[in-house]
């Protein structure tokens, strides 16, 4: 990751403030740190912070990250991950518009949404 060994503040949606080392930060946003200190909502603010030497925090706690001001974000906000190429239209499994996909023709049946297929479109009586 781009973030690995950055020391980072994160502000959590309880109101508590975690300062430490990145170790890792996965695609929900669970994000471990290293060498953390830890100040409580309910903490006096004369009290030192509490130091721990891990934690992981869980994504969907997480208000918001407070980055160092060293770190070039134009760099690294650039996309440098090569494109999946697209596939063609009709190759491979049921792709979209293939034989059997959601909505299209199926066993030989018209097919397609709201009409055709066993039992015809919804809400138009008995077809006479």
């Amino acid at each position: 990751m781009k973030l690995n060994n950055e020391t980072v503040t994160i502000e959590l949606k309880n109101g508590s403030v975690v300062h430490g080392t990145i170790t890792a930060v996965d695609p929900q946003m669970n994000t471990h740190l290293k060498s953390v200190k830890l100040t409580l909502r309910s903490q006096a603010s004369n009290q030192p912070p509490i130091s721990l030497d891990s934690i992981a925090i869980r994504g969907n706690n997480v208000r918001y990250y407070i980055l160092p001001d060293s770190l070039p974000l134009d760099t690294l906000l650039v996309d440098d991950m090569p494109k999946a190429k697209r596939r063609k239209e009709g190759a491979g499994g049921a792709a979209r518009g293939a034989r059997g996909a959601r909505g299209g023709p199926m066993r030989g049946g018209p097919g397609g949404r709201g009409g055709g297929g066993r039992g015809g479109p919804r809400g138009r009586g008995r077809g006479f």
